[in-house]
């Protein structure tokens, strides 16, 4: 851990040391090609000489080196760690790297599908006292299963994309018949994603899991929440989830997080053999929310940790496979909200402001049930060592109102 690069920015207060090494894709005008970040610069991946088969990187993302395996992800990471550590290689490397300043970062990765967990016992329990009252907030089953949905891989973008607040179908409590309208109550999820790295055939276990997951990203689930109160029975998240996903624009691999893991929480009671875990499969990542109303400075909302979830990222990829489901490289796992125990560790609006009734007060003085237009919501996370941290940088997006409707969307008889 007292690894050094011979980048300047890279020691100090940064999310990027030479521990880290996250991939990325980035554009500087010369057209989009993989990167790595370290420090204030990034490592143009297509120019340096890593290695290994060029092929490999002549894409816009990741996906290739992916399905490459294992043994290529570890022969990179040793290498572009002796690169940018060795000075003697600093005179071939050092016209290879980019600084990050002005450059367009996109999409890191091909999502081929994307599921959504439910896994934070904190999260479930606020959001089913909420709905059914603290003595039936957990579902039965919440306890032995990993719940999941899937979602939209199409509604995945990358940090700094704008999202436009949706249309749907709404009820209010004292109507019989919903009516169609701009989503009011629009939030947050914080959440961690787990990227797929190599395919399954069958069912496969944890462990097995755990050796297939590439690397990690921060996620935010946006969420129409009274969309999703009218839709979501019998069959769960639908439109209300489908506005967008987004994702930071690092993948954080495992190996770089291998110092940082940590153990599930006991168990209130033993889940079935198959979903044991063979040792610790979280991380202590610190995480935290900021709100940005437009024009104005940020309020630090939420800070928790991904070390409070239930079930771990391995746990719902071995459990996605039990029933013969075929995982594919690129395929992403949202960790669902990451919620801790009290109130300043909520992971969503619907949480901090209990579904609306406790408003929060930013530091601006303006307050917040839910997001309104021109909202800027940011998610950092960092694993912190000592002396360094493993950052992801940051997952932002902005609220755009909502667009207009043609005509014929509210006309009889279309």
């Amino acid at each position: 851990m007292a690894l050094q690069s011979w980048v300047a920015s890279a020691a100090g207060d940064t999310d990027f040391p030479i521990q880290n090494l996250p991939y990325g894709v980035f554009d500087d005008g010369s057209g989009a090609r993989l990167g790595v970040a370290i420090g204030d610069m990034i490592l143009d991946v297509v120019r340096v000489d890593h290695g290994l088969d060029t092929a490999l990187f002549a894409h816009t993302e990741w996906n290739a080196v992916m399905e490459a395996g294992p043994k290529v992800w570890a022969s990179l990471r040793a290498r572009l760690t002796a690169l940018l550590s060795d000075e003697t290689h600093r005179s071939m490397v050092e016209p290879c790297l980019v600084s990050r300043q002005g450059v367009q970062l996109l999409m890191p990765f091909r999502v081929t599908e994307y599921t959504d967990f439910y896994a934070s016992k904190h999260h479930a329990f606020n959001v089913g006292t909420m709905f059914r009252g603290a003595d039936k907030a957990l579902p039965p089953n919440w306890l032995s299963i990993p719940i999941g949905y899937n979602g939209r891989a199409s509604s995945v973008v990358v940090s700094g994309t704008p999202v436009t607040r949706p249309w749907g179908q709404i009820k209010g409590a004292g109507d019989d018949l919903p009516s169609f309208g701009r989503s009011g109550r629009f939030d947050l999820e914080l959440e961690l994603g787990a990227i797929v790295g190599q395919p399954s055939s069958g069912m496969i276990s944890v462990q097995k899991a755990d050796d297939m997951i590439f690397g990690y990203v921060l996620l935010n689930d946006w969420s129409a929440r009274d969309i999703q109160a009218w839709e979501y029975q019998p069959l769960g998240p639908f439109q209300a989830k489908a506005t967008a996903t987004t994702i930071s624009p690092w993948i954080v691999t495992k190996e770089a997080l291998e110092p940082f893991r940590t153990a599930t929480p006991t168990r209130v009671r033993p889940l079935l053999p198959y979903l044991r875990e063979p040792g610790p499969m979280l991380y202590d990542i610190e995480l935290e929310v900021a709100l940005a109303p437009e024009s104005k400075s940020e309020t630090v909302i939420s800070r928790t940790n991904y070390k409070e979830m239930y079930y771990s990222a391995a746990q719902q990829l071995c459990h996605h496979t039990t029933s013969g489901c075929s995982m594919r490289v690129g395929d992403l796992l949202g960790s669902g909200t990451i919620s801790g125990p009290g109130r300043n560790s909520y992971g969503s609006l619907l949480e901090l402001s209990w579904g609306g009734k406790a408003p929060l007060t930013l530091d601006t003085g303006e307050r917040r049930s839910f997001l309104e237009d021109g909202d800027t919501l940011v998610l950092r996370g960092a694993a912190k060592g000592e002396g360094f941290r493993i950052g992801f940088g940051e997952c932002a997006g902005r609220i755009l109102s909502a667009v207009e409707l043609p005509a014929w969307a509210n006309e009889e008889g279309n």
